[in-house]
């Protein structure tokens, strides 16, 4: 399906803020367009780090939370943290266990096996907790749907303290519509608990919601420093576990997120966890004086995430708490497990698009039933099938229990966590947010299920059009190595805070090669229209520059940009500019993200 591109269209005074900040008008117009438009928001953007960020004792519950732990070490209680199996559960987890350990308590961290318990804070934990002497338990990235582990706590006498970012769920009527109170709006669920922080409860203060598990566990710690009267300093290392979660759970790197991700990427090579440099020396980082958030949701993050995906966390945890000597080879058994999971991703597509070819049509919302897949895969699955449909996708597969286990992604206007509410009574469990969400459900329910989502889900054609947002229609004859270093000044980039990105409406394709062992990267040689040259790559499908010159000039062009002849092809190209290393002098490139029908 054809994108729809559009440029983002902020208003600001770009040539004065230029002035004042000594940058190029166009770096302006990307910050502008990434919501900072006034010269204080600016600032802030550019400027801001650990002593910009807001105050913990805002978040609702957080400071009882910390006192309550701290009570807990002082009176020489025995304390599990429940965390999650991925990243954002490992990391938050470390937070924990390094903050408690400091105060001098008796701590342990522990996540559940995805396969043999699911996901977060189960029954079956709390009774082995319970064995072990623990008398309190902290969760984190987790605990705010685990009613049944709570309820169990309590008639054990365990004291749970939930801390999580995930949605809180409320009351439904049988028909899955949201029970509303006397003041019209939804009656939440809650856990038995202690206490709860969570930024997503009804009822919160704190200025910026979009945290995740290991942003809200370092907002907990660092009340729990200071409850002890120890200087803000102390609490700094735990910036490198929050703000690698915060870039691998994919949250928006906007706000108070993208100073954890900016504190994280300068401090990561310089940590003192050898675990962490482990990994930096198995994928060749370290020595560098910045990373960039590629390097933790690319290499690093996958790497941990691998652990929980197909064997336990607890190798992953077990990394961060190895010694010098130890870390090494657990960090080699982590890339050996990585790799094992990319090719079961592949096969998982693979699989997936057999069904998807098979049906008469395309859903609304995807539900593909995957039978053999394993588990751990179903999510990344769904996100690679996700990109390329632009539906919203949910894959399933079989837990080994008669019943179906889900991973769901979704796209920016349909909000997955919601819709699966309405269909609550179908599923034995379920969580996540609007974006993601897993869930589990007897095999009988999955049509009903599917047929559900699509007869209520409300999206139109629109809803799956790719959006490709432009900063700004600019020439390449404009890009000079100054500006592109300027242009840094946005990282770190991801979801929420996008790589500034250009185009031009016509760019005369002059010829076309492939590159690299598996003819997996497209290089072009394009001139716009005043005339300047440059070098393009591509990374994405090479069926979308093949299809879309296909369609527009047949395949005889196609064959012949390909042997190094020009028959005349225009395009419309979205790119970001960069500086190719590879010469002596670097020579300025663009990286196409994005390829069009020439207007």
């Amino acid at each position: 399906m054809e994108a729809s591109w559009v440029i983002r269209a902020k208003r600001a005074d770009f040539y004065g803020l230029a002035d004042r900040f000594g940058l190029d008008p166009v770096v302006i117009r990307c910050i502008a367009n990434r919501g900072a438009a006034s010269e204080a928001e600016i600032r802030r953007y550019l400027e801001a780090d650990w002593r910009d960020e807001y105050d913990p004792h805002r978040m609702l519950g957080a400071e009882q939370a910390a006192s309550e732990i701290l009570e807990a070490v002082r009176s020489g209680e025995k304390i599990m943290i429940a965390s999650d199996y991925d990243v954002d559960g490992v990391m938050s987890g470390r937070i924990f266990l390094e903050s408690i350990r400091d105060a001098g308590g008796d701590v342990f961290q522990r996540a559940p096996n995805r396969i043999r318990e699911g996901y977060g804070l189960s029954r079956s934990m709390v009774e082995d907790a319970a064995a072990q002497g623990v008398s309190v338990i902290v969760t984190c990235d987790n605990g705010i749907a685990a009613f049944e582990a709570a309820k169990r706590a309590e008639e054990l006498g365990i004291r749970l303290i939930i801390t999580d970012h995930h949605e809180c769920q409320f009351e439904v009527t049988p028909e899955g519509k949201p029970v509303t109170g006397a003041d019209g709006g939804k009656i939440y669920r809650f856990p038995k608990s202690s206490v709860v922080v969570d930024p997503h409860q009804p009822g919160e203060t704190y200025p910026f919601k979009g945290l995740c598990g290991a942003g809200v566990a370092y907002k907990v710690c660092r009340l729990l420093y200071e409850l002890q009267g120890r200087p803000r300093e102390e609490s700094l290392h735990l910036l490198e576990y929050a703000g690698i979660a915060t870039v691998v759970d994919v949250m928006d790197l906007v706000d108070e997120n993208r100073i954890l991700a900016k504190e994280a990427l300068v401090r990561v090579p310089r940590t003192e966890n050898p675990g962490l440099r482990a990994l930096l020396s198995l994928y060749r980082l370290d020595g560098r004086e910045k990373l960039a958030a590629w390097h933790f949701g690319f290499e690093i993050g996958p790497c941990l995430n691998s652990a929980g995906r197909l064997a336990d966390a607890g190798m992953a945890m077990d990394l961060l708490d190895a010694s010098e000597e130890e870390a090494p080879a657990l960090a080699r058994k982590l890339k050996e497990l990585n790799d094992s999971r990319k090719s079961m991703t592949a096969e998982g597509v693979e699989s997936a698009e057999r069904w998807i070819a098979s049906r008469p049509a395309l859903d609304d919302v995807l539900v593909i039933p995957v039978p053999d897949l394993h588990e751990s895969i179903a999510g990344l699955t769904a996100g690679k099938l996700r990109e390329k449909y632009h539906h919203p996708v949910i894959v399933l597969t079989r837990s080994g229990h008669g019943d179906w286990k889900g991973s769901g992604r979704s796209v920016e206007s349909w909000d997955m966590f919601a819709h699966l509410m309405e269909c609550r009574s179908l599923m034995t469990k379920f969580g996540g947010h609007p974006m993601a969400a897993g869930l589990s459900l007897p095999e009988e329910n999955s049509d009903a299920f599917r047929a559900r989502l699509n007869e209520t889900s409300g999206l139109t054609e629109d809803d799956f059009k790719p959006i490709i947002k432009r900063d700004a229609a600019m020439p390449i004859d404009y890009i000079r190595p100054a500006l592109i270093e300027q242009l840094k000044l946005l990282e770190p980039c991801g979801k929420g805070n996008p790589d500034p990105l250009f185009a031009e409406k016509d760019f005369h394709i002059l010829s076309a090669r492939l590159l690299g062992k598996q003819a997996n990267v497209l290089k072009l040689s394009v001139q716009n229209s005043a005339g300047c040259r440059m070098d393009a790559v591509w990374f994405g499908p090479r069926e979308d520059f093949e299809d879309t010159v296909r369609g527009e000039y047949g395949e005889d062009s196609l064959r012949a940009l390909y042997g190094g002849r020009d028959p005349g092809v225009h395009l419309m190209l979205a790119y970001v500019p960069v500086m190719d290393d590879y010469w002596d002098p670097p020579q300025i490139q663009m990286q196409i993200q994005a390829i069009g029908r020439a207007i």
